[in-house]
Order: structure tokens, then sequence, then C-alpha cells
């Protein structure tokens, strides 16, 4: 008798032997009766709606989630179920990216792609990575993995902690070393302190060319002050992740200048 029903969206995905593995294949999870499942990984990216699933789960015990956050799913958590998340599975992934974003948007990558698109060809002056003050707001496991990669450049490297222990800063102290920064990487869990902590008046702190990086939580940052700031062309970004989400099409973000999406 199986121990565990489990529920993945990879078919190829190794589990004990008393565990019975359902997937997309064997059960659509949005059409079948999902009764049986006592331990569910829901859809990575699939945000609310695969987490709306769980209602439909009544013997659920486990659910796991297949990333480092996990606050969007405490509000289906039920007595009797505990919940998992997936820290360090996205490490490098998830620092290659908030990286390649810097590297992409001070560069001018996105401009390059647009002039290509229109076999215009023009020269245009960028910034290099190499003797920027950098910013790392949340050092955790991707926190420092994304320091770890910036090492091989000339840059300097300011991590930003809640204690700002351990050679860290503390948050509490980011605005007064916002103006210096050229870099801010948002690298944090979204909670009820973070929530908007990069809002109107943290943005109007920046530095003058300063490029804001977010692979965090959309919410962490006001978009509709964002957007404000984007622009007067003063500061640039760079974010995999935004509020709403996913954005709407119309959403004046798509058009802002000097973002990257």
């Amino acid at each position: 008798m199986s121990e565990h029903v489990i529920w993945t969206q990879w078919d190829d995905l190794n589990v004990p032997s008393k565990f019975k593995r359902l997937s997309p294949a064997t059960t659509p999870i949005e059409s079948s009766d999902l009764s049986e499942i006592t331990f569910y990984v829901p859809v990575y990216m699939g945000g609310r709606p695969a987490l709306e699933l769980t209602k439909k789960m009544p013997n659920l015990k486990i659910l796991q989630m297949p990333n480092a956050g996990f606050d969007d799913a405490l509000e289906f958590v039920r007595d009797g179920m505990t919940l998992c998340n997936g820290k360090s599975i996205h490490d490098d992934s998830t620092a290659e990216l908030a990286v390649g974003l810097t590297i992409a948007s001070l560069r001018g990558f996105p401009d390059f792609v647009r002039n290509q698109d229109k076999s215009s060809w023009v020269h245009v002056k960028n910034k290099s990575i190499n003797d920027r003050k950098i910013g790392i707001i949340g050092f955790g496991s991707i926190g420092t993995t994304i320091a770890k990669m910036l090492s091989g450049f000339a840059v300097e490297i300011i991590p930003f902690t809640q204690s700002g222990r351990d050679n860290t800063t503390a948050i509490s102290d980011l605005d007064k070393h916002l103006p210096t920064l050229d870099v801010v990487i948002l690298i944090l869990p979204l909670t009820a302190e973070s929530k908007h902590l990069f809002n109107a008046k943290r943005l109007s702190l920046m530095k003058d060319g300063a490029l804001l990086v977010n692979v965090a939580r959309g919410p962490i940052v006001d978009t509709d002050a964002l957007v404000k700031e984007l622009n007067s062309g003063r500061i640039t970004a760079a974010v995999d992740v935004t509020d709403p989400e996913p954005l709407p099409s119309d959403h004046p973000l798509w058009r802002a200048k000097g973002v990257l999406i």
C-alpha cells in the first residue's frame, strides 16, 4: 500500500517506492478527482491557481512548494498539513538571472535587440558592471550566491540583512546607503515589513542613473511609484517579478522607460 500519493508536474521525478506518483499524463490536475492526493507539489510558477487546487484535496498532508518562497501558500495550510519550501533548489538559476539582468541592463542589451529587429546599426555608449557599487538586499542562500558570481568582476558589494550581523549592513540603514549604490538587487522574502519596501520615498533616494533589479517578489516594490521614477528617466530597472503578476498587457510598466521585464 502506498504511504503517500504524490502529484507533481514532473513525469520523470524519482520518488520512494512507497509513493504512488501522479502527473499531468496520468491525472490532469484541472479535471481529475484529487481526493487521493496526500503529497502535492504545485506547478512551478503556477501562482495562486495552483494553490487553490489544494481545496480539492481533502486528504492532503504535505504541501511542497517548488521554490524557496512560501508566503503565498500560508493561507492554504490547514490543520494537520505540513508546508515545505524548496530552499536552495533555485539558488544558482536565480543568481544567474540576477547577474544576467544586471549586465543586460547596464550594457543595453534590450536596445541591441530592438535595433536588430529594425535592422538598424546604432552606436550607443553603455555602462560596464565593473567599478560599480552593488547593494544586495537580502543575503540568504541566493543573495550569497549572487555575491559569489559577482566576485569575478571589479565591483564593491554591500550585503543587507534584517539583523546586520555577520559583516552585513542592517536593512534599517538602507536609506543612508541608497544614494551611493549604482545597482540595487532585491532578493528578500515578502513579509508585512518588506511589502513596498521600495516605495516612492525610497526610490527617490536611489542614485541618479542607478539600476534596480528585482528577482524577489513583485510587491516589494510599489509598482506605481516605480513607473513614475522610470518615466522620469532618473533610474532604470530589470525585473522578473511584478505586482500585479502576471502583468496585464495594458499595464503602464510594459511601456515605462528604461525597464527590462
